[in-house]
C-alpha cells in the first residue's frame, strides 16, 4: 500500500512533473510556463545566450647581464602563455601561445615582450592561430613589444587562419630604441584548402605599427572584407594565402639584392622594394603550404640563424 504523506493519512501525493498532462494545469500555472521559441524547446528569454570568452595575457622581459640575455620578467594569465625553450645560444626564443585552441567572438588575447638595451631576441607562436566564425563582437588580439637602444627583435608569428565568418581585430605594435631594429612577419590564410573549404564571408582589421624613440617608421592598416573578397585581381586575384615582411633598421636597402635573387616557390606571386632603412616584401599564393614554403627562403635571405623550433616541426 502506498504510504501517506503529512499528517493525514488519507492525502496523496501530488503525481510528478513529468506525469501530467498540460490540460491538467489551471490557467494561472500556464502562465507562469515560460513561452518557447517556435519548433525548440527554448524559451524565448535565453535567446541571447552569453557564452564564455577566454581572455590572456603573456608578457616576458629581458636585461642584459654579462654579454646574455636573461629573464627578467614572466607574467602568465588566463589563456596566454610564454614558453622559453632552451635553444642555447645567446638569443632566447619566447613562443607565445593561446590553450584556448582558436579564437571566438568576443574573445581577448594579448602577448608583450620587453627587450631591454643590447637584447636580441626572436618570438613566435606555437602554433597557427585560428579565428573561428564571429556571432558578435570580433575577437581582438594585441602583441606589443619594446626593443631597448641596440637591440633586436625577430618577430616570426606562425600562420593566421580565417574561417568562414571570422572577425578578427589585431594590433602589433612595436616600439624601437636608438639603433635598434626588427623583423615582422605576419601571414593569413583564408580557410584550409586541404579540407575543402571556402571564404565567402570575413571581418579582419589588423594594424601594423612600428615607432621609433617615439616616431612612427612603418604604420600600415589592412581592413579585409566580404565586399573585398569579391573585388578578384584588384585585392588578392583569386589568392587564398598572404604575407608581408617588414625589416626596420639601419642599411635595410642593402638586403633587398640578396632577397630579390631568392628563388621564387612554384605558384607564389612576390615582390620586395627599399627605402629609408625599410625593406618589405608581399607574397600570395593559391595556399598555405607554398607560401610558407616561399617565407622560408625570404627568411633564409633576411636573418642570420635558423627558424624558430617551434617552426621545424
Amino acid at each position: 500500500m502506498r504510504p501517506s504523506v503529512g499528517r493525514f493519512s488519507g492525502f496523496q501525493a501530488p503525481a510528478p512533473c513529468w506525469r501530467r498532462r498540460p490540460g491538467c494545469l489551471s490557467a494561472a500555472a500556464r502562465r507562469t510556463v515560460p513561452r518557447t521559441i517556435p519548433g525548440t524547446n527554448v524559451p524565448e528569454d535565453l535567446r541571447q545566450i552569453i557564452h564564455q570568452r577566454s581572455h590572456g595575457t603573456a608578457a616576458a622581459g629581458f636585461i642584459q647581464v654579462d654579454g646574455r640575455a636573461r629573464l627578467k620578467t614572466l607574467r602568465q594569465e588566463g589563456s596566454a602563455k610564454a614558453i622559453l625553450p632552451h635553444v642555447g645560444g645567446t638569443v632566447p626564443e619566447v613562443v607565445f601561445l593561446n590553450t584556448s585552441g582558436g579564437l571566438a567572438s568576443g574573445d581577448r588575447l594579448c602577448y608583450r615582450l620587453d627587450l631591454g638595451p643590447d637584447v636580441r631576441a626572436v618570438a613566435t607562436t606555437q602554433t597557427a592561430e585560428r579565428a573561428y566564425r564571429a556571432t558578435g563582437a570580433p575577437a581582438e588580439v594585441a602583441a606589443e613589444f619594446r626593443i631597448g637602444a641596440g637591440g633586436w627583435l625577430d618577430w616570426l608569428p606562425q600562420e593566421t587562419i580565417l574561417f568562414d565568418g571570422a572577425g578578427l581585430k589585431r594590433q602589433t605594435r612595436i616600439e624601437l630604441g636608438a639603433g635598434a631594429g626588427c623583423l615582422l612577419l605576419e601571414t593569413v590564410i583564408l580557410g584550409r584548402a586541404a579540407m575543402g573549404e571556402t571564404v565567402a564571408r570575413v571581418a579582419l582589421d589588423d594594424l601594423r605599427h612600428i615607432a621609433r624613440e617615439g616616431r612612427p617608421v612603418f604604420v600600415e592598416p589592412l581592413r579585409l572584407e566580404d565586399a573585398t573578397l569579391r573585388r578578384g585581381a584588384a585585392v588578392l586575384g583569386g589568392a587564398r594565402a598572404f604575407a608581408s615582411l617588414v625589416l626596420v633598421a639601419g642599411g635595410a636597402e642593402d638586403r633587398l639584392g640578396p632577397v630579390r635573387a631568392v628563388a621564387a616557390e612554384p605558384g607564389v606571386d612576390w615582390a620586395a622594394s627599399a627605402f629609408a632603412g625599410k625593406l618589405v616584401v608581399r607574397a600570395m599564393a593559391q595556399d598555405g603550404f607554398r607560401l610558407r614554403r616561399q617565407v622560408v627562403r625570404l627568411l633564409g635571405a633576411l636573418r642570420d640563424g635558423p627558424l624558430p623550433r617551434v617552426w621545424q616541426n
